[in-house]
């Protein structure tokens, strides 16, 4: 009996890490979306407000991608076992990839101007899209 109780309570432990880590997880897309709204809110006028956001933005992202692509896609895609799931890994990865070439572009484009507002949709369009695949699997 002492040893299935043993059992039974590193079984918690394991499910209670794995919800925490979800749990992290989708606080962080919380969080990502809520700072991706506020970018996109601002005017031309606030360029100062409009870069903090974005370097807060960038901050977020860094550490969540860092999380997801070594820790839990790689767990993820080794669960997988239908097509669409297998569809839902490779479409995340490239949904970082095409954040990685926006950044860069946006951090280099005039925070006053018309391109700065667009690249931030562009940007937030993309974050949305990751999270939808997110979403799917129950991140």
């Amino acid at each position: 009996m002492p040893t299935k109780h043993k059992t039974t309570r590193a079984t918690r432990r394991k499910v209670s890490a794995r919800t925490d880590a979800i749990s992290i997880l989708k606080g962080d897309h919380e969080r990502v979306r809520q700072l991706l709204r506020r970018l996109e809110n601002t005017t031309d006028r606030a360029t100062t407000q409009r870069k903090d956001l974005l370097s807060e933005i960038e901050n977020e992202v860094k550490v969540h991608t860092t999380v997801e692509e070594e820790i839990f896609y790689p767990a993820f895609k080794e669960a997988v076992r239908s097509k669409s799931d297998q569809e839902i890994y490779f479409e995340a990865i490239e949904q970082h990839h095409v954040v990685d070439l926006v950044m860069p572009e946006i951090k280099s484009t005039d925070a006053a101007s018309e391109q700065f507002g667009a690249k931030a949709k562009v940007l937030k369009d993309l974050s949305l899209a990751n999270c939808s695949n997110h979403a799917a699997i129950g991140v």
